[in-house]
């Protein structure tokens, strides 16, 4: 198999260091997944995200003359969500017939739109007036006694 940077491979993670870990594919050859290119999220702790014996796909970012290959998890991952975000644009929108209308949860008449209009509102209400009495305190109050 011909690994050139820029293709995809699949492999298994065959050892994980603190820098990154070793991924395996085909006829024996080896490459270095650096701990940057293991997520998309800041990565601490390598073993958090893989396992010995893990089966991973990857990006080739370079092969160097002696052989070393370099992989990045992360640009894998980057790549396929392009192509599924080209692919949901290529699909022709969905017709009225194709959609299931019974999933949606819609009162069944006027009156339960007004009864769950008017709990919203009066729960949005008493909320309201909780934060005012908070804000209020107790303060300064006069006595009805003389000074």
């Amino acid at each position: 198999m011909q690994v050139e940077p820029g293709t995809i491979i699949e492999g298994k993670v065959t050892g994980i260091t603190p820098f990154g870990a070793f991924v395996s594919f085909g006829d024996g050859k080896t490459g270095l997944v650096h701990i940057s290119e293991i997520a998309l999220e800041y990565v601490k702790n390598i073993r958090d995200h893989l396992k010995e014996n893990d089966m991973i796909k990857a990006k080739v970012l370079s092969v160097d003359v002696s052989g070393k290959i370099s992989l990045s998890i992360k640009q894998a991952i980057l790549e396929e969500r392009a192509a599924a975000r080209k692919n949901a644009r290529n699909q022709p929108p969905k017709k009225p017939d194709d959609i299931d209308w019974s999933k949606k949860s819609r009162p069944a008449n006027f009156e339960d739109m007004m009864a769950k209009f008017k709990q919203d509102s009066d729960e949005k209400l008493s909320d309201m007036k909780k934060g005012l009495d908070s804000k209020r305190g107790s303060g300064y109050k006069r006595s009805s006694g003389s000074f």
